[in-house]
Order: structure tokens, then sequence, then C-alpha cells
């Protein structure tokens, strides 16, 4: 019995996104481009964010610690691990920019993406479903 895709608003926010990323982006060449982009703006938000919450804390560096400050400190360190993480997964990502398909494994991209996208039992869909409720919401 093949498992039942979610039907909560952030998983069918997720099926549209993920499907329009298929359809708009239907080549190798196209998702390579897609997520370096996507990884740089990551990176770049969480960083400034980071260095933005950091300034205020060095300017009263000697200056007690209140409870709040250590539930900052706590998601400062969150956010420098996955800066370390966005890090990580950039020196992987330029591994894929070294590969070079025929025209032919281009057209096949583009040939299964008119299959993948519209497929809400999609192996990759359900795995992020399950991610995504694992993960606090910490809205």
């Amino acid at each position: 019995m093949p498992e039942e895709p979610c039907q909560c608003p952030d998983c069918l926010r997720f099926y549209r996104e993920h499907d329009r990323l298929i359809r708009e982006n239907p080549s190798l060449k196209q998702q390579q481009e897609l997520n370096w982009a996507a990884l740089q703006a990551f990176r770049t938000l969480a960083g400034r964010v980071l260095e933005d919450l950091q300034k205020p804390l060095e300017q009263q560096a000697d200056v007690e610690t209140a409870p709040e400050d250590e539930s900052l400190q706590q998601a400062l360190a969150d956010l420098e691990n996955v800066n370390a993480h966005l890090f990580s997964i950039e020196v992987l990502m330029e591994r894929i920019f070294d590969v070079r398909v025929p025209e032919a494994v281009e057209q096949k991209f583009q040939e299964l993406a008119g299959e993948l996208a519209p497929d809400p039992l999609n192996a990759d869909r359900l795995r992020l479903n399950r991610l995504l409720h694992q993960s606090p919401d910490l809205n």
C-alpha cells in the first residue's frame, strides 16, 4: 500500500513549489544553477543575520549574561552550525558543476520532468514530507 501524501498547508505549498521548480527548470544545467543560487542566497542571508545579531552582543560582552541572552547565544550557536553546514554543501555543490552530460541525457531530464512534477507519490516528495513534519515549527 503506497504512502499517501500529506495534505496539510505546508506540504501542499511544498508540492506546488517542488512541481514548479521541476517544470520551470527541467534540465541538469538549470537545476545546477537553481540550486547554486538558492544555496548562495541562503548562505548570504544566514550570514548577514548572524553578523547583525552578534554586533550588540560584542558591544556588551563585559555585561553579565541574562537568561534571554542565553537563549540568543544558543540561537547564534545554532545559526553558526547552519552556516558551517551550508559551507560544506557549497563544497559538494561545486563538484556538481563538473558534471557535463550529452544532449540526449538533457533530453531525458526534460522528458522525465513532465512525469515527476505532477506525481503526488514521488519518493522525494514523501521523504521531504517526513522531514517537514519532524522539524519543529519555530514560528
